[in-house]
């Protein structure tokens, strides 16, 4: 579903020498599967994330989504392509203050070129408990309120891939835990594949399958 072959990225520093941040031979996820992603700051989680969700791209290397290089990809097809086949959780949300939980939701539905499904959209949020506040705006929901329909946006595409940036770093212990049940039990109704970032180690010893950055990034080694 996911694969990464000889993906490559560099910035530059001041003095104009490159500076490796990511450096993947190989990095692959199957079909629904749920992956945590785990690495000290700075070595290039996030990067990572934007590299694979077509927001940044690569020097050189493929990044294969059910079959796509996305490296190949103009960058209008590979906005649509986001919009059609990837999900991203941000640890900010990223909802926008003046529309309602349920036009955020509906939003994330108009830059596929296709058209919008409300009932879709009204479905994800009642499914994760939000029935109830389909009209509230964000600043009047409450911090986990407001990551669930950051989590119904990203699903609203029926995507096959979700991207989760630190999802839990924003809210209190209490509510880390309702967050990543959330997620698990979402992308498992949806059969969507995951990708989550997080330095939690309470997190991460929940899931199966756990990645150290640093082991498959040559890069990060030698940083």
């Amino acid at each position: 579903m996911l694969l990464l072959e000889n993906v490559r990225k560099s910035y530059r520093e001041p003095n104009g020498e490159p500076l490796p941040i990511l450096d993947i031979e190989r990095l692959e996820i199957g079909a629904g599967e749920q992956v945590v992603l785990r690495g000290r700051s700075g070595c290039g989680k996030t990067t990572l994330l934007n590299c694979i969700a077509g927001l940044t791209t690569v020097d050189e290397g493929r990044i294969e989504i059910n079959g796509h290089d996305i490296v190949k990809l103009p960058e209008v097809s590979r906005d649509r392509f986001r919009a059609r086949y990837l999900g991203f959780v941000f640890q900010t949300f990223n909802l926008l203050p003046a529309f309602t939980a349920l036009e955020n939701v509906v939003l994330g539905m108009t830059f596929t070129g296709q058209k919008t499904d409300v009932s879709r959209a009204k479905q994800l949020l009642e499914q994760i408990g939000l029935g109830q506040r389909l009209s509230h705006k964000p600043s009047a929901l409450s911090v986990g309120e407001q990551q669930r329909v950051a989590v119904a946006r990203a699903l609203v595409n029926q995507p096959s891939l979700l991207l989760a940036d630190e999802p839990t770093a924003n809210v209190d212990p209490g509510h880390q835990q309702q967050i990543v049940d959330l997620l698990r039990e979402s992308c498992q109704r949806e059969n969507v594949a995951m990708l989550l970032v997080t330095h939690s180690p309470e997190v991460s010893g929940q899931f199966e399958r756990v990645e150290e950055l640093e082991d498959v990034n040559r890069a990060a080694r030698v940083a």
